[in-house]
């Protein structure tokens, strides 16, 4: 999953990005408005979080902006006010939650796992498609009963599939999902073909269905009932 932290605070950015990447996520961030603006066109995210008080304006007209180009995304502020007006000003802009500094980084964690549950998989701890489960804040994949071993980047792919079933995903989009803006240094999108191909074989080894279609010039879909 793949995260955008909007904060002008150097030191708190950098242990908000660490932990959570302790956690298994995907970081990204800016460092003001103008920057997070131009990552929310370019790029898509699972969850944002952002500061009201950025150094070249307010937080607040990111989520509009947000709500515009991607609708999806969870919205998570973080804020030294603790102001009722600026929590229903975002919350009516569209934002999920509302998180005062100084908080801990575990409550944040737990807060960004729930939006997660709600807006990606109906708010279920468990993602079943007929005899797999797929447990995602445990990083684990069961086929039947049995422990599927997946590398993270298989383990990212799977989950991304599996969030967007039934839609069609560029190489490209799956690239920069799993690897941020790093992926638009690549040469080509050959290492996405390799990870999926060994996440097929994981796969059907173990009496999965392979849900994987090619679709050709375009990408892969993600089949289940």
């Amino acid at each position: 999953m793949k995260i955008l932290v909007i904060e002008d605070e150097s030191a708190l950015r950098e242990t908000i990005i660490s932990y959570l990447e302790g956690e298994g996520f995907l970081c990204e961030y800016a460092g003001s408005l103008e920057s997070g603006n131009e990552k929310v066109c370019l790029y898509e995210y699972d969850c944002i979080l952002v500061d009201i008080g950025l150094p070249d304006g307010s937080g607040l007209t990111l989520i509009s902006k947000l709500k515009e180009f991607h609708p999806e995304t969870g919205i998570i502020i973080i804020s030294a006010k603790n102001s009722i007006d600026d929590k229903i000003s975002g919350l009516d802009l569209g934002a999920d939650d509302y998180l005062t500094k100084p908080f801990h980084l575990p409550e944040l964690n737990s807060r960004i796992k729930s939006l997660l549950r709600r807006r990606k998989f109906e708010g279920k701890q468990a993602v079943v498609i007929e005899n797999l489960t797929i447990l995602p804040e445990n990083r684990q994949v069961f086929v039947g009963n049995e422990l599927l071993q997946l590398t993270k980047s298989e383990f990212d792919l799977l989950l991304f599939f599996t969030s967007n079933r039934g839609r069609v995903l560029s190489k490209e989009s799956i690239a920069e999902h799993l690897w941020g803006d790093f992926a638009d240094a690549a040469d080509s999108f050959d290492f996405v073909y390799s990870h999926l191909k060994n996440l097929r074989r994981k796969l059907t080894e173990k009496a999965a269905k392979d849900y994987f279609q090619n679709v050709y010039g375009t990408g892969y879909v993600f089949m289940a009932e």
